[in-house]
């Protein structure tokens, strides 16, 4: 080899190095890149590090619930999840806790979505950087502590105690103040109904007004959106891998479908005129229906259809197993699925009107048609990790994401308007003057003004909104006080609240 070869090549060679550690850099930082999108989708989520009175030491009292609920220590047991199952003889076999599935309680949300949080990939410890902020308080687990039937029901100053401790702890905090609370959310897993004086009065209290609140039944499926939105029941089952999933669909697609319909449930003896009274009394008398005593499990793995009327309220938990089971829901209310949970189901779907006698046994074999449900993931177990399915509680999340943020733009433009708005407005304050804040919620138009008593009234905070609908969360607007005279406000102090303009 000659000399000048010998030159070439350590510098061909060098060129070469310099070259791969550029690509391989470069594809890095795709990759890098790639992966931040795919794990952060939803958004930064701020954990509020709340005293144990609000959670666990909840859950520590269970055995006070007593008959109100019965079994709640174990219910709630396993990250409230509560027992695994042990399997069942025959076409149950496959239901054991070893592969996802645990008895799980329709009203153990509350601590279900707060072990979820805790594994959320994207966690920050910095709230004004998070695109939400969640607050683990066991409303539903609270609510089963005094309410339902037990002595002392009727108290309600000990129903409320938590959640008026909770709205003081909340407004103190300067994750709080930033924004009034409007980026804020908490899971109190039962129907809104039970938190509002029904219950404990939880989504009465104006601070709480502000955060966006999930439940398993929302007060207004269809009309304008709320601070209360509808999630579904947790089911009692909650894979940990895909492949669980993916297990489950194949057993539920090869499933042989015994029955064309089935409906699990006891009739209302208060009111024989309702959907699920009426559906036993005409099965009673059809020689085509028999009733039987078997799970209700079994029975949806078995059909092709899964009758869902209304019960205590519009939703029940078993359109949810019907969907894991591979049973095809059937509603008899807009506000029972697809009105109620506008993040979960699809916004409109099919709808089908046939005479009932003429079409349905001649057209058993096709009953469902290309309709038949598809198992989803559910909420899966908290210590797993889904890959590429989502679930539940993927979907919720970015749903109170995207909500914070529209709140936070309907926020920025309430407050241009107010900093160019003219003539009088009038504040009238309570008295005596409240220690924390005075919170005033206007169910119609125009104008909301909160004024906080903790700094003397020329440098208060005022909170102004013009709210575009009676649920509007409030928007937050730093009123230091001395544009108060440009904006020729004039202030009361009245025993009532009230509000002109």
């Amino acid at each position: 080899m000659d000399k000048s070869s010998s030159t070439v090549t350590p510098r061909l060679r060098f060129l070469m190095v310099v070259s791969a550690v550029f690509w391989v850099l470069e594809l890095c930082l795709r990759l890098t890149v790639l992966t931040s999108v795919r794990i952060v989708g939803a958004g930064y989520v701020y954990i509020h590090d709340l005293p144990s009175r609000f959670n666990e030491d909840i859950l520590r009292g269970c055995g006070a619930a007593g008959r109100r609920w019965p079994d709640m220590c174990n219910d709630v047991s396993n990250g409230g999840l509560g027992r695994p199952l042990d399997g069942v003889a025959g076409d149950g076999a496959a239901l054991t806790g070893a592969n996802g599935w645990y008895a799980t309680h329709q009203f153990a949300l509350d601590a279900i979505f707060h072990a979820r949080m805790r594994r959320y990939e994207c966690l920050t410890n910095d709230s004004s950087a998070a695109a939400a902020v969640f607050v683990p308080f066991y409303a539903g687990f609270d609510y089963a502590l005094h309410c339902g039937g037990g002595d002392g029901d009727d108290d309600n100053a000990a129903r409320d105690a938590a959640s008026l401790d909770l709205a003081r702890w909340l407004v103190r905090r300067p994750e709080w103040r930033r924004s009034g609370g409007r980026d804020h959310f908490l899971v109190a897993g039962r129907t809104t109904w039970d938190f509002r004086r029904r219950g404990t009065n939880l989504l009465l209290l104006p601070a709480i007004r502000n955060m966006t609140v999930l439940v398993v039944e929302s007060s207004n499926p269809g009309g304008a959106a709320g601070n209360d939105v509808a999630v579904p029941y947790p089911t009692s089952f909650h894979p940990r891998t895909d492949a669980e999933v993916l297990r489950w669909q194949r057993r539920i697609r090869r499933s042989r479908r015994r029955w064309l319909m089935s409906f699990a449930g006891s009739p209302r003896a208060d009111d024989q005129l309702s959907v699920r009274s009426q559906v036993i009394v005409q099965c009673a008398a059809s020689p085509a229906c028999r009733q039987l005593r078997f799970a209700a499990g079994s029975s949806q793995s078995q059909s092709t259809f899964c009758l869902q009327p209304p019960g205590d309220s519009y939703t029940r938990r078993s359109a949810f197993d019907a969907m894991v089971a591979g049973c095809i829901p059937v509603f008899f209310h807009g506000a029972s699925a697809r009105l109620q949970y506008r993040w979960h189901l699809p916004a409109t779907s099919p709808r089908t009107r046939c005479s009932y006698r003429r079409t349905t046994w001649r057209g058993r074999e096709d009953a469902g048609g290309g309709g038949q449900a598809r198992a989803e993931a559910g909420l899966p177990d908290p210590r797993g990790r889904l890959g590429t399915v989502r679930d539940a509680f993927d979907v919720a999340l970015e749903g109170v994401v995207a909500k914070v943020a529209e709140e936070t733009r309907r926020g920025a433009r309430c407050e241009a308007a107010a900093s160019v708005a003219s003539g009088m407005v009038e504040m009238v304050l309570r008295r005596p003057a409240p220690s924390a804040a005075v919170f005033l919620v206007r169910e119609t138009p125009p104008l909301v003004l909160i004024v906080s008593h903790r700094r003397p009234l020329s440098s208060a905070a005022a909170i102004l909104h013009h709210p575009p609908s009676p649920s509007s969360n409030i928007d937050v607007m730093k009123a230091a006080i001395e544009g108060i005279n440009r904006r020729k406000v004039a202030i009361k102090f009245l025993d009532e609240i009230e509000l002109t303009t």
